[in-house]
């Protein structure tokens, strides 16, 4: 797989890149190619797709062909799931209520503190462990393949099928809520997590990467495309800015930018406190909204009350994309919100009327944001 990887997929897909739509014919002949191949050795068609998948995952263009396939992977994939339905017998659930809720427990709990411990032991923050741990909270549709054909060759009892079957139910569907609301469980459960954490946590460093004892009249939270703005044309200004994110490729787009950053949970209580907030003027808020579960508040307000609680004394500027939000985020100690559609409409009509145009010569272009990996 390693040789056709480099010698034959990696320079086929150079070629082929020319017309995305070769792209996606090699992807499907490929996959009936190598399920073709896997039947006829003995190792069957499912392994030898997934044989084809690795093999497009390795070639440089595995973006564009996951993306032109989505579609008919999305379709495929309803008929996958029809064929399992039919051959599972529901009368076989009832007589595993017992098994199913304690394997179901272990998955959706000891799944995600084993994560914690593993992520933990290497160096990460809590919150990093916490929200990768409930990614898989779950069995996959692989673990009903995998039981399914262990019935079919009498490796296990079918009963066993029907076992399987309740767990994967179970995990899936409440998994799903677990993801969905992961920023309001951690709200929940954070504070007690700190058994998961190593000291200095030495994969996420919460410091500045600069002298952390260097005063910054300017601590942006958030650095999007919309706190990037603000920090390049700061710095042009000639003040001192240092930029605040928990991901890696904002702080990574910041670094190439020339200005500081700090790496960390901007919802940790320690971090806020670990920051030179003392040394600051002002704080601006453009982090993205993750509500906290607790009544209204969310990230924005959670921040504004850490910070305030850190002993910041300055302005605090908040980023609202909603007008009715303004009154709310001023009431819990906002001294000014800023609203980005509203201020560069306001900006667009100014440069219609004939006001005079800035000179951007000299402001370097912010980099797209790209997608975050796991």
């Amino acid at each position: 797989m390693i040789l056709f990887v480099r010698y034959v997929a990696t320079p086929l897909t150079d070629r082929l890149a020319r017309a995305p739509e070769l792209l996606v014919i090699f992807a499907i002949a490929m996959a009936a190619m190598f399920a073709a191949i896997g039947y006829g050795v003995g190792l069957g068609k499912e392994v030898g797709g997934l044989l084809a998948g690795v093999a497009l995952a390795s070639t440089p263009y595995r973006e564009t062909i996951a993306a032109r396939l989505a579609p008919l992977r999305d379709f495929l994939l309803l008929f996958f799931f029809i064929a399992l339905g039919t051959a599972l017998d529901l009368s076989l659930l009832g007589s595993h209520v017992t098994g199913a809720i304690v394997f179901s427990l272990f998955v959706l709990i000891g799944n995600p503190l084993i994560v914690l411990l593993i992520m933990g032991a290497l160096g990460y923050r809590k919150r990093t462990g916490f929200l990768a741990g409930l990614t898989v909270a779950q069995i996959s549709e692989f673990s009903l393949i995998f039981i399914a054909m262990g019935v079919s060759l009498g490796h296990v009892r079918e009963d066993a099928l029907g076992l399987v079957t309740m767990v994967g139910l179970v995990t899936i569907a409440a998994s799903t809520y677990m993801i969905t609301y992961s920023h309001q469980l951690y709200a929940i459960f954070g504070p007690y997590l700190g058994l998961f954490e190593r000291r200095g946590t030495p994969r996420e460093a919460s410091a500045a990467d600069s002298d952390p004892k260097r005063g910054f009249p300017v601590i942006i939270f958030g650095l999007a495309r919309f706190g990037t703005a603000i920090g390049i044309r700061l710095q042009k200004r000639g003040i001192a800015v240092l930029g605040v994110d928990f991901n890696p490729q904002a702080i990574r787009r910041w670094r190439a930018l020339g200005l500081e950053t700090a790496f960390g949970d901007a919802s940790d209580p320690e971090f806020i406190a670990d920051l030179p907030l003392s040394r600051a003027e002002r704080i601006v808020l453009t982090v993205p909204v993750h509500p906290t579960g607790l009544s209204h508040e969310d990230t924005r307000t959670t921040l504004i009350q850490l910070t305030r609680a850190a002993g910041f004394r300055g302005q605090i500027a908040v980023t609202s994309h909603h007008a009715d939000e303004t009154a709310m985020l001023k009431d819990v100690g906002a001294d000014l919100v800023l609203e980005p559609f509203q201020d560069a409409a306001d900006r667009a009509a100014a440069l219609l009327c004939g006001a005079a145009i800035e000179d951007r010569t000299d402001i370097p272009a912010i980099p797209s944001e790209e997608k975050p990996t796991l």
